[in-house]
């Protein structure tokens, strides 16, 4: 069967911002296109830019980087049919991948071996009923999920989710404030004053280098 083309908007080597995997050389390869549009989006630019790329040529790209960890991330990553090739190939490579996912699309063909980091859409940013719950279900214990928050609203929405799904004792479960929205230190004292089994996330990426491109 023929692979299927890709549409990339970047591919680079930085350090993993948030997840788990925080502090971690990482080469990223952004998908371009998104179903969604989030209030607080910051990669807009990955909507509508990209270029067509082969699986080969996606995988010859990353390895020019001397780093075996992959995101793969967009946009929306599971918009594209060939994203699922793409996740095999570098699987098949001996490379460790993580895949950052809006959460509205059926994970299930996902390939087991990747890791999951699912991005549950709370109230403020626009698109909480496009999360796909069924979801929650499908993740392995190794998967993760991250809130993003912009408010009280959200993280109240939040924590609901959290408890209503059992979610902390089955999976690393991130808040990450709005950047330049909801302050850290408001989130922080929200999660120790309710005891909250969840990890605070600053997107260290941004603390290193602003809302630059490519980094």
């Amino acid at each position: 069967m023929p692979q299927k083309d890709l549409i990339v908007n970047e591919i680079f080597f930085s350090i993993q911002g948030e997840s788990t995997y925080a502090g971690i050389p990482c080469v990223f390869v952004r998908l371009a296109h998104c179903d969604l549009r989030c209030s607080w989006c910051d990669t807009e630019y990955a909507f509508y830019e990209g270029t067509k790329m082969s699986v080969k040529e996606v995988l010859a790209a990353t390895r020019q980087y001397p780093c075996d960890l992959v995101e793969v991330t967009g946009g929306e990553p599971l918009l594209q049919e060939g994203v699922h090739e793409l996740i095999v190939s570098l699987l098949d490579a001996g490379r460790q991948v993580l895949i950052e996912t809006g959460g509205h699309r059926d994970i299930s063909p996902v390939d087991p071996r990747a890791i999951l980091i699912l991005d549950v859409k709370c109230p403020d940013s626009g698109m909480s009923h496009k999360n796909r719950w069924e979801n929650l279900e499908e993740l392995k214990s190794k998967d993760e999920i991250k809130f993003v928050l912009a408010s009280r609203t959200d993280y109240d929405w939040a924590k609901n989710v959290i408890r209503r799904h059992d979610l902390a004792s089955r999976h690393s479960v991130h808040f990450s404030p709005v950047w330049q929205s909801l302050k850290p230190e408001q989130l922080a004292a929200w999660i120790l004053e309710d005891g909250l089994p969840v990890r605070l996330q600053l997107q260290l990426h941004k603390l290193l280098w602003g809302e630059q491109r490519g980094v």
